[in-house]
């Protein structure tokens, strides 16, 4: 082999190994991103609900069926539906249930869809109806918070949270109330009261839950009856 022909072999072998480094870093790109999931989103994000919707709670105690309406509260309302529909409430627990007072749930088990709904918060609005019992109402925690957590009253807790006042927010505006097997509401374990934490819950799911709270109840799936 000349000189001439070793360095043009040298040159040929080069160029093929970094061809064939190039392809391979390709591939490997196109399996990372092929097998990362896509951020979580949702398709119902922003959709306006009826008027009037009714929705079929299937708990680990047994079923009850919830009216919703608008006009009680728009954007709330709204927020409920888009949830619902996005499966948002299946097999979530409800995690605070204290005695004659209410049942708390909204926390999914998977911690990246409570971050994609975490950032849509609602604004205030006011309430038109009180909590009496049966009534569903998003929970808040100040201003301009209300996002996925609701919470169902178990006994008449009008005129408490309808004017109660906190951070000069006024109320809890109902969405929604039970119009079929409401005592159902009576029979959800309450033994934990206020003892879960929902920061937990956030990051370990229903995992931390199962582990350290086996007696709660969990709402298996809802759906929008037609």
């Amino acid at each position: 082999m000349t000189s001439e022909q070793f360095i043009e072999s040298v040159r040929i072998n080069a160029q093929l190994s970094f061809r064939l480094q190039s392809l391979l870093l390709i591939l490997t790109l196109f399996g990372f991103f092929s097998c990362t999931p896509p951020p979580v989103s949702s398709k119902w994000y922003g959709k306006e609900a009826p008027p009037v919707f009714k929705a079929q709670f299937e708990t680990t105690k047994g079923e009850f069926i919830a009216e919703f309406r608008r006009s009680w509260s728009p954007m709330a309302v709204d927020r409920a539906y888009q949830l619902i529909q996005s499966d948002f409430y299946d097999d979530g627990a409800i995690f605070r249930v204290v005695e004659n007072y209410v049942a708390q749930f909204g926390i999914n088990s998977d911690s990246s869809k409570n971050s994609f709904w975490k950032t849509k918060v609602l604004a205030d609005e006011r309430v038109v109806i009180p909590n009496t019992e049966g009534t569903i109402s998003f929970a808040r925690g100040g201003p301009n918070t209300r996002g996925t957590q609701l919470f169902i009253n178990i006994r008449n807790n009008s005129p408490r949270l309808d004017t109660l006042n906190y951070q000069n927010v006024i109320g809890f505006p109902v969405i929604g109330k039970i119009i079929e097997n409401k005592s159902i509401i009576d029979s959800l374990y309450s033994g934990y009261g206020n003892n879960v934490r929902q920061d937990s819950i956030q990051v370990y799911g229903n995992k931390y839950l199962k582990r350290n709270f086996s007696g709660l109840d969990y709402i298996n799936k809802v759906t929008i009856i037609k």
